[in-house]
């Protein structure tokens, strides 16, 4: 980070614009640039809390369990907003192991023991505070704890949808799939084929 070793960062204010569902906060801060220019700058930053997700894959029939509910962001940004997805959840605090086998068995009723970590990433950082740790399970298609669905006091309402591997990279080029993490996990997949395989 060459560039940037002189650039400063000093926070101003920090104000709390709004705090209902998730917290939004307007950033007023001083940057230095790696030019030496000095300017005050504003950005509106959103937490939502970090999360995590995660791929369940059986080897056997060589598929993916995915999940499918409705996002409204996606459709008012002219998307229907049922949107097809891994597994997800925040972390509320919780060990995001714990967190992950939590959500993979109330959102698709398979009960996970083994998770592998893969990586952690930012979801959108210019405007979201939020990380994303990454996980991968084996599972079993034909033994399912539960029914799955989410949590109805929660509301919410999720379809569960076991898709080929093979198939899923495809809807990822139909525009079918178009959710961020579950590409990356998708294609963590398959270029992990080999290993996958043998599983």
């Amino acid at each position: 980070m060459t560039k940037f070793r002189d650039a400063k960062i000093e926070i101003l204010r920090d104000e709390t614009l709004s705090n209902h569902w998730y917290h939004l906060r307007k950033v007023t801060f001083n940057y230095t640039g790696s030019d030496g220019r000095a300017e005050e700058l504003t950005r509106e930053v959103y937490d939502s809390g970090n999360g995590a997700t995660i791929l369940l894959f059986d080897p056997k029939r060589q598929s993916v369990i995915l999940v499918r509910q409705f996002r409204m962001p996606a459709h008012v940004n002219g998307h229907s907003g049922w949107l097809l997805e891994t597994p997800a959840g925040l972390l509320d605090g919780e060990n995001a192991t714990e967190a992950i086998r939590r959500e993979a068995m109330e959102e698709t009723g398979y009960d996970v023991h083994d998770v592998t970590f893969l990586f952690r990433s930012f979801t959108s950082p210019g405007s979201v505070t939020e990380t994303l740790d990454f996980f991968f399970a084996i599972i079993d298609g034909e033994n399912r704890a539960g029914e799955g669905g989410g949590q109805a006091q929660e509301s919410e309402d999720i379809e569960v949808v076991e898709v080929k591997l093979v198939d899923a990279m495809a809807m990822i080029e139909s525009g079918e799939i178009c959710d961020a993490k579950t590409i990356m996990l998708l294609q963590w997949a398959m270029l992990n084929r080999e290993k996958l395989a043998d599983s």
